[in-house]
This record gives structure tokens, sequence and C-alpha cells, in this order.
């Protein structure tokens, strides 16, 4: 029947797209891999975004960014609230003045270690540690490429994340992370720059006087 042979070349067609869209999503992964083993350091301003969650919450922070492989990074958050996180491969601090309070924890490794943070620290490999597939990010900007990545093992941080990158140069321009909570977390970077030879001293945080000092540990 007519109608019977229509259908099933629909759906043929349809497979067909679908495995083409996920064939160019490996493919996109990999270029971004590879642009990645390249970059020893990174600057950054970024833009923090959340929305959704248990409590339904939506929130707009910004602030800056210095990363250098493997493991090290510095995240300083300038507004409405001031908070930084430092790791140096090691140990990750996180301050917030406000609560005159300095939580140390020890930065996860091996198998631990695949989160969307540390993956841009170098830790982790998109092919190898997710299930990669065309991204379903509404509106991204234009002249990006992006790709969803959903991790093989359960990570308890998110459930699933989406890479954005410029179409040419393959640089990062958007993380975005879903929780199981139904919450989603982007991170907009601006101002990127490569390879700046980011030194060791921004990787050292210094206890401020006066805080208490909660260790992973102790909890």
């Amino acid at each position: 029947m007519v109608w019977k042979s229509c259908l099933i070349s629909l759906l043929i067609g349809t497979a067909t797209i679908g495995a083409r869209q996920a064939s160019d999503a490996v493919a996109l992964a990999e270029r971004i891999q590879q642009h990645y083993d390249n970059v020893r350091d990174f600057r950054a301003d970024f833009m923090h975004g959340y929305e959704g969650g248990v409590l339904r919450k939506r929130t707009v922070e910004y602030g800056t960014v210095a990363i250098r492989k493997p493991g090290r990074m510095r995240w300083v958050y300038t507004k409405p609230e001031e908070k930084t996180f430092v790791s140096d491969g090691l140990k990750l601090y996180s301050y917030i003045p406000s609560d005159k309070q300095v939580y140390v924890a020890s930065v996860p490794q091996g198998d631990q270690a695949s989160t969307p943070a540390l993956f841009l620290a170098g830790k982790g490999n998109l092919v190898r540690d997710f299930t990669v597939a065309p991204a379903t990010l509404k509106d991204p900007p234009a002249g990006t490429a992006a790709i969803r990545l959903t991790p093989r093992k359960p990570a308890r941080e998110y459930e699933w994340l989406e890479l954005v990158v410029d179409e040419r140069t393959f640089e990062l321009r958007m993380l975005v992370t879903g929780d199981a909570q139904g919450g989603v977390s982007t991170i907009a970077f601006s101002k990127l720059r490569e390879n700046v030879n980011v030194p060791d001293k921004e990787f050292v945080f210094s206890i401020p006087r006066g805080v208490d000092v909660i260790t992973d540990a102790g909890r």
C-alpha cells in the first residue's frame, strides 16, 4: 500500500538523519578534545546563571576564572556576592567571606574526576567518559556549535552537560549542566584567552585570619 511505503520511507529517513546527527556530534566532540588537549591554561570572565531546582530559584552571578592543567582552578565571584573557589590540584578551597568559613576538600581523583569543572582543568575525556549526542540547547549564540554529554558513570553533581564552542576555533563559549532536581546551570565565558602562562601563585589559597576551617574529613 502507498501509505505503508510512505511510512517506511519516513522512518528510514528519520533514522538516517538521527544517525548522521549522532555521528556529527561525536566528530565535534573529538575536535573539541583535540583542541583542548593543546590548551595548557586559560583566563576568562564569566556569567553564571542557575534556574530551577527544588526551590525553583533563579540566580545570576559574575566573576573571573583562571585554569591551568592539571587540576588547577581559581574561580572568583565578584557580584552580587564575593566567593572564591581555588583548587591546587590536590585540595579544593571554598571561601565565602560573609560566612567567615573556609571549606577544604580533596580534589576527586580517578573515576570521580570527570566533573564539568575538572574537565576544564584537564581531567577526563569527552568521548571516553561521556555518551555524546546532538545538543538540545535553545537559541545558542551565533557562530557556535554544541554537543550534549551524559556521563557514562552516574555523577552526583549533574545528570548531563552541554558544551558550546566557537564553530571555527573550538574555544569554549558556554558550559550548561542539568541536575537531578531539574535545575539548569549555565556558565557563559567572555574575553577568553588561552595559553597565557597563568602563574603558580594564582592557585595558592591563603586562609584568612579569623575564619573557621572545615575539612571534608571533619564533616
